[in-house]
């Protein structure tokens, strides 16, 4: 008998995977939070033997030195990746005895394209292949991205992709579950791809890797690549020289007159409530990052890299959460935390602020009056390519911070697809002293509102 149990981590859109037999298991590309993993293994019942790496991950920091360490498992590193700490180098086809008893064993298999070194590892039993940990390579539908290494190296590595997709579908079975790291929310993916489960057999008829030519393939991704989170710059480092133990406890908290003193310090102050709670009324000056969001994503690619930061939400467990979420991606320590009523935020005599929320029929309604006010357009540049309302400004919400002085004078009613990056979009606004609406809608309500939408 064998097991394969997956952990998420929605808020990077990666998975880990733990897998095993009886008594030993191998975990395969861990969270920085490693906490998670060795509880995941202690309700199995079994060892960690093995931690391996598919890569040296560009969007997030590793736990997987930390939980070798700490379990005295043997940690699997590609021997081309190169590293600052002890390891076990791992090279095309070499195996490993995951639980001998169960008969499974680990190999592995040279997989290059999303970056130089990556390797897939295929879980077999008995000699047949029951799993295919993939992690950037073939992902579902899709596979990961080849420009987050050295720009110089993406088409090489876009056509090395395209033949390690061609490898894996040769040397395994139809049958075979293809399980990834990337590709379920993550920008290391070089497309979002529909679904959560997928086999060799269904990549073989529907993924670009497997069914176009490695020219057009090539043509095709190297065209729909997204910008690259900022933050990606300070994960791979991190991951090379071996990143420290996390530290979990919570942050100093923060009075009305830290949380003032450190917003006049030119810090950053994150109310991590619904952006529904942070428009009604928020400390000046404050971000609005949604914790159920896409926090570490958006939070780390906005922010000045090292730029303290100081959390606020309403319970103790949102800011536990946020504390995850933010040392998965190198933000290691907030400067300090305020939960509770919101009122306590600032200081005597001094008020909470606010804006509006609106629809998009409540944009369309104030155009038709003749109103002057400015729409901005906070999507990637591929999802404005798809239609956009006539007369928008467009400036993608990661690099709002830095072109503010770009946005129009007037009313500024700001949107994005689904309300999420709107509301960031409108705290950076607001803290500038911009008047601004937020718009929270589905854009695909515009044109039944009334409001023109047209094509690049």
């Amino acid at each position: 008998m064998f097991f394969i149990d997956t952990l998420e981590f929605e808020g990077l859109g990666n998975r880990t995977y733990l897998a095993g037999g009886a008594a030993a298991a191998v975990v395969v590309d861990p969270p920085r939070d490693i906490d998670q993993v060795i509880a995941a293994a202690a309700r199995r019942g079994v060892r960690i033997a093995y931690v391996a790496e598919t890569h040296v991950h560009n969007d997030y920091v590793t736990g997987g030195l930390e939980l070798a360490r700490v379990t005295g498992a043997s940690y699997l590193v590609p021997t081309a990746a190169h590293v600052s700490f002890a390891r076990t180098p791992v090279a095309d086809g070499d195996t490993v005895d995951v639980d001998v008893d169960a008969g499974l064993v680990l190999r592995a298999i040279a997989t290059p394209g999303h970056t130089p070194h990556h390797t897939s590892y295929v879980l077999e039993q008995d000699g047949r292949g029951v799993g295919a940990f993939t992690g950037g390579s073939l992902l579902i539908g899709t596979v990961g991205r080849p420009d987050l290494v050295e720009p110089r190296l993406t088409e090489q590595l876009a056509r090395a992709q395209h033949a390690s997709a061609h490898r894996l579908a040769a040397e395994l079975d139809d049958e075979v579950p293809v399980l990834p790291t990337h590709g379920f929310g993550s920008f290391c993916s070089s497309a979002q791809a529909e679904g959560d489960a997928t086999t060799i057999g269904k990549e073989r008829t529907s993924n670009d890797a497997l069914t176009l030519d490695v020219d057009t393939f090539v043509q095709r991704m190297l065209a729909g690549l997204e910008d690259v989170p900022a933050y990606y710059t300070h994960m791979g480092p991190a991951n090379a020289a071996g990143p420290a133990p996390v530290d979990l406890t919570p942050p100093e908290r923060a009075d009305a007159r830290e949380i003032s003193s450190r917003l006049a310090a030119g810090e950053w102050v994150v109310d991590l409530r619904s952006r529904m709670a942070f428009a009604q009324g928020h400390v000046a000056g404050s971000f609005n990052f949604e914790g159920e969001g896409k926090l570490a994503t958006y939070l780390a690619w906005l922010i000045p890299w090292g730029k303290p930061v100081t959390l606020l939400a309403d319970t103790p467990r949102q800011i536990a959460h946020a504390q995850r979420e933010l040392a998965r991606v190198g933000i290691d320590r907030p400067a300090a935390a305020a939960t509770g009523d919101p009122a306590g935020w600032v200081g005597e005599g001094e008020q909470l602020v606010s804006f509006p929320r609106a629809r998009f029929a409540d944009l369309a309604e104030v155009r038709q009056r003749g109103d002057d006010v400015v729409v901005l357009d906070v999507r990637r540049n591929s999802e404005r390519a798809g239609g956009h309302i006539d007369g928008s400004v467009h400036i993608p919400i990661h690099e709002l911070h830095g072109r503010i002085g770009e946005v129009p004078d007037g009313t500024v009613w700001v949107h994005c697809a689904g309300g999420m990056r709107a509301a960031i979009a409108a705290s950076l606004l607001d803290a500038a002293g911009r008047d601004v609406v937020a718009v929270d809608d589905g854009f695909d309500a515009a044109a039944g509102a009334g409001l023109p939408v047209v094509s690049a």
